[in-house]
């Protein structure tokens, strides 16, 4: 799809230059440095030769096509530049140039013009603003970076070009093998959707890794995202995350959805791996560029130093991942082979003075175990410790049965050490904390990509009774659905609410109690009023008519006194629920990634200690039960510590017919369902209270 961007047989560097420190100068350099056998054409007006290459004053003088061309001129010289280029044949540009769409409006119309006119000629753009493409196995750097890096597996696509330069010099440093490395900077034609579908397709390329600060089509993007990682990880780093905008804090829901959390409800659902830093993208691309996907969560920690060992053990506990029990014969093997002194156990602690001889036994005996589904080996720096001929001996055992990781604890003296390993194939880190957290993302994806197929289940529903509600409201200018008209949808959904009705006088009220049975709740009903208990517009527990017409009037009163410009569409008398445990659910549209649905305990649990969790729709069964324990209140609905528990299949069952409403109706772009009362198993939950946010106008017809 890509091959004259990333395999070209021929490359013109627009804007060469013979000066060292010019842009134009260092790509042209960088080519020739790489060993790039294809054809080299540089253009400069005025010169004739160029580091020892025929230069010509327009690509057009060249006088045949060229695969790709680098372009590295003025800003206001790109887009006769670029149609020139087009005009002589090329097939893709990569325009290194800044001053566009990042600089304001003016740049941003440019920016277009030049996007639409490669377009229009079927032109691949890469950029503008960006650091250009590299890769190694075509012996091709066409970049303005210091260096090239060693041929690899790893792939990176990255929206800044300084990340990728300071990544070019890290992976030197730790030895990483780069397979392709892409800048994709403004852009205006390719972006991370394009070289997601095209690297996964790649065959030179094992993980694929990037740095985004914005994602141009959330669906497309979850769609490509999904395709490669199941040919291989995907680890993305996502900056800039920010809060939603205020309205979206108009509800429970949107208040606990920020744009961060969509961004890591989308990689969720496709299984990209999130590096929250710098370092954790790189750590765990080592990993999975290394090994294979580990079989469980059981850990065997060597270690010459007791203390790195417990720091192990503690961060795999933190990380859900657990200390393995060695079997008996292991624990045998290792007693008769290590000192008395020595641990056993896990961690196993082969002592300060251990030789290499001595890691190899203990490594030997974990890969060996059955009972142990990863290793981590840490090694501290002491006077009889050899880090050098430690490293050789543990890479020349690795049998690949199961992954292993190496922690060389330690600065300088241990680089070296870090580095061999790493270039042996065997992921080398500085502290248990970063290897562990590596090995986590091994175990998540491969708990991703083992999970039952997708599933997604259809209720049977009532749908049209749901579409002429949302017709009628859109028709009306009404934004914000009610209570009384949110549970008539809710209702045509399957959900259990309490019999009511509405009514705008107290003898209607007083009808309604007396017809659904006392004893009753009221509550005020007014698209302005969203909060009703912020303004005393709701009364519990009333037993007998004189109590309804009481609250009736006492409601309305309150109402026109603290809220005078409200619309009030009545009173909703509803029959009063029974006690039970309060859960919310709901769901916010975000603009990129479409329907996020949302769970939470109630009260303090999602007020203050926002233990929620999101999800984008649709959801299956299985993905509303991760969504359930991903909470930290999840064991108390379940029962934990003398809790009664509550029928958690029914919340799961609620989140999927709230997944199926929103992914019914794109209308709807908040819905919250706060509280759902949830009572123990074999019981149906109750929606208590509910309201629903369309737009301000849509067509009336799905």
């Amino acid at each position: 799809m890509l091959e004259k961007l990333w395999k070209p047989s021929s490359v013109a560097v627009i804007g060469a230059s013979a000066t060292k420190g010019k842009v134009g100068h260092a790509i042209l350099a960088n080519l020739l440095d790489a060993g790039y056998e294809g054809v080299v054409v540089p253009v400069n007006p005025k010169a004739s030769q160029i580091l020892g290459v025929r230069a010509y004053p327009d690509i057009s003088s060249y006088g045949k096509p060229v695969d790709l061309a680098v372009v590295a001129v003025p800003t206001m010289a790109v887009k006769e530049t670029v149609r020139q280029a087009v005009k002589a044949g090329v097939g893709a540009v990569a325009l290194i140039t800044a001053g566009f769409k990042e600089t304001g409006d003016q740049g941003a119309i440019l920016e277009k013009e030049i996007a639409e006119y490669c377009s229009s000629r079927n032109v691949r753009l890469l950029g503008p603003n960006c650091l250009g493409v590299i890769n190694t196995h075509h012996k091709l750097n066409a970049t303005f970076a210091r260096q090239s890096p060693r041929k690899g597996k790893v792939s990176v696509i990255s929206q800044s070009g300084a990340l990728l330069t300071a990544l070019l010099d890290y992976t030197a440093m730790l030895h990483i093998g780069i397979a392709k490395m892409i800048s994709i900077g403004n852009k205006a034609d390719l972006n991370e959707v394009d070289m997601l579908l095209a690297l996964a397709e790649d065959e030179e390329t094992g993980v694929i890794i990037g740095y985004l600060e914005s994602i141009t089509d959330g669906e497309a993007f979850v769609k490509a995202a999904e395709r490669a990682a199941f040919r291989k990880p995907v680890v993305f780093m996502k900056a800039g995350a920010t809060m939603a905008g205020q309205k979206a804090a108009r509800s429970h829901t949107g208040s606990l959805a920020g744009l961060d959390i969509a961004y890591g409800s989308a990689f969720a659902r496709a299984g990209v791996i999130r590096a929250d830093s710098f370092e954790s993208l790189l750590d765990y691309a080592l990993a999975l560029s290394s090994h294979s996907a580990p079989a469980g969560k059981r850990v065997a920690v060597i270690t010459n130093a007791g203390g790195p060992g417990i720091m192990c053990a503690d961060a795999l506990e933190k990380a859900g991942l657990a200390v393995a029990e060695l079997s008996r014969a292991s624990s045998s093997a290792l007693a008769a082979k290590l000192p008395a002194a020595a641990s056993v156990g896990n961690p196993i602690d082969v002592l300060g003075d251990a030789d290499p001889e001595r890691y190899a036994t203990a490594f030997g005996a974990a890969q060996d175990d059955d009972a142990v589904d990863a290793i981590i080996v840490i090694l501290t720096p002491q006077a009889m410790t050899a880090p050098a001929e430690t490293a050789v001996v543990l890479a020349e055992n690795v049998s690949g049965k199961k992954p292993a990781l190496a922690v060389f604890m330690g600065g300088e003296e241990m680089m070296p050490s870090r580095a061999e390993l790493v270039e042996r194939g065997l992921p080398a880190y500085s502290s248990p904390e970063r290897a562990v957290a590596a090995l986590r993302a091994m175990n998540e994806y491969a708990t991703w990509k083992n999970r039952p197929p997708r599933l997604v289940t259809r209720f049977p529903v009532n749908i049209r009774r749901a579409e002429r509600i949302i017709a009628r409201r859109i028709r009306t200018g009404r934004q914000q659905v009610g209570e009384y008209w949110a549970k008539e949808i809710l209702r045509a959904y399957g959900f259990n609410v309490p019999a009511g009705g509405l009514a705008i006088s107290s003898d209607e009220a007083v009808d309604v109690a007396e017809r659904i049975g006392y004893p009753v709740v009221m509550k005020v009903a007014s698209p302005d009023i969203i909060h009703k208990t912020d303004f005393n517009g709701v009364r519990l527990g009333l037993a007998n008519a004189e109590e309804v017409a009481d609250a009736f009037d006492l409601i309305t009163l309150r109402i026109s006194r603290r809220a005078p410009e409200a619309k009030l569409d009545g009173v909703y008398v509803e029959k009063m629920a029974d006690r039970g445990r309060e859960v919310i659910i709901g769901m916010i549209r975000d603009a990129q990634f479409g329907p996020m649905l949302m769970f939470g305990l109630g009260g303090i649990f999602v007020e203050i200690m926002k233990d929620v969790a999101f999800h984008l729709a649709p959801i299956t069964a299985d993905e509303a039960m991760t969504m359930l324990r991903s909470t930290r209140s999840y064991d108390m609905l379940a029962g934990a510590r003398g809790q009664a528990s509550v029928d958690i299949d029914a919340i799961a069952d609620g989140l999927q017919r709230i997944s199926q409403l929103v992914t019914d109706f794109p209308q709807i772009s908040e819905l919250d369902i706060n509280p759902l009362i949830v009572g123990p198993p074999g019981t149906e939950p109750v929606v208590v209270d509910a309201r629903l946010t369309l737009p301000s106008s849509w067509p009336e017809s799905r």
